[in-house]
């Protein structure tokens, strides 16, 4: 395993700094309150030249140097500036970590040949950041903490493949004990026994040690000498598939993006293929050369795995973004195309004879939900679903369609209309008896002369429901005399739910 660490030791000042215009102060730093005092948080160079340091008051650093620039801190934009950070340092490997409060920390074990070797990618990252606007120094090594406490503690940036164990416990000896990252409280009681050093640490019998300042500081021994890892916790998880192109040149131009997109599909497909899978979300990651990364998802209704199909959905995607405006800046060096989700995809059957029609139709329905998902969300474009009930407006429900298949509606025991009020509309009726079907009703202010009619189709309410209590229905077909047909329903039972039944329009044929 090996690991990439970055330092970044001025991350406070120097995400205020880069956003400047003009000349760069000669001293700057950021304060916050504290106990009911002013002090300092962070200095940057220049500020550290002048004997300045964090803890300071800020009178006491105002008057070693009057020329000292100060703002406020702003520790959750500084948070949020490291999590873009290592949103940024994906381009190195998909797999890479915040280390608050001002470290990342990537695995890039079989990534460093990508960028001719760990020593060429220590330094594309750190001038790469330096190009940012970042003070950065970085290291490799076999374990995360080790990683770590060489780019904060020591001037050695890459720890080699073959080291052994002997070669990293000297490398680790010279370390001050700060880089166990302990706590306080164990650096302390380190300090106090004298022990300045890690060697201190690796010289002495471990029983003794782990009695006086517990377990803990002996874990975080182990981890920094490689025995023990230390786990981290990638800001997004990665992904099995993934095919990416890199640029010496940023593209700027959309025609450009489709290009490359479908070529990355063509990269990704026979992955997906090796491993029996269909693709059900895509995420495509743009790194912009100032470092800005946009992302763009795409989702189907079906696993998909063909490279011209889903070329086309990403570039139907692409699209819909760029009409609200997509921003290129100076151009994208680094495209990655993930499959986040995936689901199991039998081979299709291959035959001579031509593909039954309903195949094709069922193909052709899937492209047409996925493309306007792309455009819309698949989550706004909607089926309707059967349900396990009889009344008319709880028997369907609006789905997505990319959740699944169409399901069969039961048949109906009478016919429903072409259209169905989301809900009943009252109407006037005039009927020869109570219980019997409507011979002139008027609705929306228009008087209707029935003609026909046809019913009733008599509907109970559920027993096991919480409207099982409710009336019985009375449904009947019934014409004007202009040929419109009606669903008019008749709510509750004469004589024994109601005394003055309630007359309804429920939908158009």
């Amino acid at each position: 395993m090996r690991f990439l660490s970055v330092f970044l030791p001025r991350l406070a000042t120097d995400r205020l700094l880069r956003r400047r215009r003009g000349a760069a102060p000669e001293a700057f730093a950021l304060y916050a309150r504290e106990t009911g005092a002013e002090r300092l948080t962070a200095v940057d160079a220049g500020a550290q030249k002048r004997g300045l340091i964090p803890g300071m008051a800020v009178a006491d650093a105002r008057a070693r140097c009057p020329a000292l620039e100060l703002a406020e801190a702003e520790p959750k934009a500084d948070a949020a500036a490291l999590d873009a950070l290592a949103d940024w340092s994906r381009r190195f490997t998909p797999l890479a970590a915040a280390r608050p409060p001002d470290g990342l920390i990537l695995d890039v074990t079989g990534a460093a040949h990508l960028f001719g070797g760990e020593t060429a990618l220590l330094d594309e990252a750190e001038a790469r950041l330096a190009a940012l606007g970042f003070c950065a120094r970085a290291a490799i090594a076999p374990g995360p903490a080790l990683a770590r406490a060489l780019a904060r503690f020591s001037g050695v940036r890459h720890v080699a493949e073959a080291a052994g164990q002997g070669e990293i416990d000297a490398l680790a000896a010279s370390l001050p004990v700060e880089a166990l990252e302990a706590g306080p409280e164990a650096l302390a009681g380190l300090r106090r026994a004298g022990l300045r050093r890690v060697g201190d640490l690796l010289d002495r019998p471990r029983a003794p040690l782990a009695a006086r300042f517990g377990q803990a500081a002996l874990t975080r021994l182990d981890a920094l000498t490689c025995r023990i890892r230390d786990p981290i916790s990638p800001r997004f998880e990665a992904p099995a598939f993934i095919a990416e192109r890199r640029f010496p040149d940023g593209l700027t131009q959309r025609a450009d993006l489709e290009a490359t997109l479908a070529r990355l599909c063509a990269d990704l497909c026979p992955m997906l293929e090796r491993a029996g899978a269909g693709a059900r979300r895509l995420e495509a990651v743009f790194y912009r050369v100032d470092g800005a990364v946009k992302r763009l998802e795409a989702g189907t209704s079906r696993p998909l795995r063909d490279p011209a199909r889903l070329a086309a959905l990403l570039a139907e995607r692409l699209s819909a973004v760029a009409e609200e405006g997509l921003d290129t800046g100076y151009g994208f060096d680094v495209l990655r195309l993930c499959a986040t989700e995936t689901e199991r995809a039998a081979p299709p059957q291959t035959s001579l004879a031509p593909p039954e029609r309903g195949a094709a139709d069922d193909a052709d329905l899937g492209d047409l939900i996925d493309r306007l998902g792309a455009r819309l969300g698949l989550r706004r474009v909607l089926r309707l679903h059967p349900q396990a009930s009889h009344l008319p407006e709880f028997a369907v429900a609006a789905v997505p369609a990319a959740s699944g298949p169409p399901a069969p509606f039961p048949a109906q025991a009478a016919p429903r209309p072409l259209r169905l009020f989301e809900r009943p509309e009252p109407v006037e009726t005039i009927a020869l008896f109570p219980d019997g079907p409507p011979l002139r009703f008027r609705w929306r202010r228009v008087l209707h002369e029935v003609v026909a009619y046809e019913g009733p189709e008599r509907l109970a309410p559920p027993w096991w429901g919480p409207a099982r209590d409710g009336p019985t229905r009375d449904y009947f077909q019934a014409q004007d005399r202009d040929g419109h047909v009606f669903w008019l329903f008749r709510e509750g039972l004469y004589g024994r739910e109601t005394e003055a039944p309630r007359w309804f329009v429920h939908g158009l044929s």
